[in-house]
């Protein structure tokens, strides 16, 4: 049977730089990177693209009326939103602050970052590792993915997957492998 749906065209999620070669953005995103294990620049651009959204979005509301009903809708939905990925803290639940948002916020939120300031990894970079290898989870639901933001009320409930052998599921392969080989090697010497 022929699928006969219509490909979805799905909007951009990060946009170069305008100066490819700018030495201090170079070198800025390559901090970036090494700080939190990112796998290559799209990743910071794609974090700083989200950013430039909400606050673009924060500014537009600013220009309103403090009393005008889209900016106090619109306004809190945003901050309500930021401060349940845990962003934004919840003192500071005012667009003004929206505005003094950095990248390294957002950076922060990811699961590669959490499980890695959980103690669960040994590096950022062995958090990746971990994530990608499907060892992790949060709450029920086992994640793949390293940029997931993790949101603060889930924040509590990133543990071990339960399958995995680091949360007490089956040894992996290499360890079954020389358990094997020991009781070979135990079997032998009985003989013997």
């Amino acid at each position: 049977m022929v699928n006969r749906n219509i490909p979805k065209k799905f909007g951009k999620v990060s946009s170069t730089p305008r100066r490819p070669f700018e030495k201090a953005r170079l070198d800025q995103e390559l901090q970036l990177i090494g700080q939190f294990g990112l796998r290559n620049k799209k990743e910071v651009w794609r974090v700083k693209f989200t950013l430039a959204k909400i606050r673009a979005a924060a500014r537009d509301l600013l220009t309103l009326e403090e009393k005008d009903p889209k900016r106090l809708f619109e306004g809190n939905a945003l901050l309500r939103r930021l401060v349940q990925t845990g962003v934004l803290s919840e003192d500071k639940m005012k667009l003004d602050y929206v505005l003094g948002l950095k990248v390294d916020d957002f950076l922060e939120r990811r699961l590669q970052t959490q499980v890695f300031k959980l103690g669960l990894a040994k590096s950022i970079h062995h958090a990746r590792v971990l994530i990608k290898q499907r060892h992790i989870r949060v709450r029920k639901q086992v994640v793949n993915i390293p940029s997931f933001i993790v949101r603060l009320e889930s924040q509590k409930h990133i543990d071990f997957s339960l399958k995995s052998p680091f949360g007490g599921g089956r040894p992996g392969r290499v360890k079954r492998k020389n358990a094997n080989k020991g009781a070979d090697g135990e079997a032998d010497e009985d003989e013997d």
